[in-house]
Formats: structure tokens, sequence, C-alpha cells
């Protein structure tokens, strides 16, 4: 059974930078896609930012120029860092990835941005 765990996320103060790790158990292949989405209550979930199997990576406008995101294929492991945080990051961020048509998610883990 394929799991996705993250960890990483916490309070920070704004301005400050963290780095969220997601670890994947369980898989005998390669996603195709990983990313991370983020959620607010009562807004739908968005796509923060991706890397493609060959490294290709796309981010969200919001987050574009402070972000990076990369992965470890032969651990199936994701990285997304973030600088100067601000309180509009503030936010429940999942790990996501895909093989072929079939999506994975992580539970969660909680970033606040606050002083």
């Amino acid at each position: 059974q394929v799991q996705l765990v993250e960890s990483g996320g916490g309070l920070v103060q704004p301005g400050g930078s963290l780095t969220l790790s997601c670890a994947a158990s369980g898989i005998i292949f390669t996603f195709d896609v990983m990313a991370w989405y983020r959620q607010v209550p009562g807004k739908q979930r968005e796509l923060v930012a991706e890397v493609t199997r060959g490294g290709t990576t796309n981010y969200a406008d919001s987050v574009k120029g402070r972000s990076t995101m990369s992965r470890d294929n032969a651990k199936g492991t994701s990285y997304l860092q973030i600088h100067n945080l601000k309180p509009e990051d503030t936010a429940v961020y999942y790990c996501n990835a895909y093989y072929g048509s079939v999506a994975y998610w992580g539970q969660g883990t909680q970033v606040t941005v606050s002083s």
C-alpha cells in the first residue's frame, strides 16, 4: 500500500523559510509527477508546485521566485522550500503524487506564518 507522509510544517515568522518533506513508502515504481498543494478553510485546494519525473518544475504565481521544489526518484521523496514566508502562506500543505491515472495524497501538515 502506497503511503505519503509529510513533515516539516509548523509555526514560522513572516520572512522566514521552511522546508517541507514528503516520503513515500510501499512503492515499486517512480511517480510521474510529485506535487505540493495547500488548502485553507473554506477554499479549494490549490497547487503550489510540481515536478515531473524528468525534473521539470511548475510553480503557482503566489510562490514563484521564492520557492524551490525538488525530488529524489530513487527514494520516492519530494521537498518544497519556501522563502520569505507571508501570512497568506498559512495553510495545510499536502503532498501529492501521480502514477498513471492514480493520485496519492498525504495527510497534510499545517504551516502557520505569524509573528
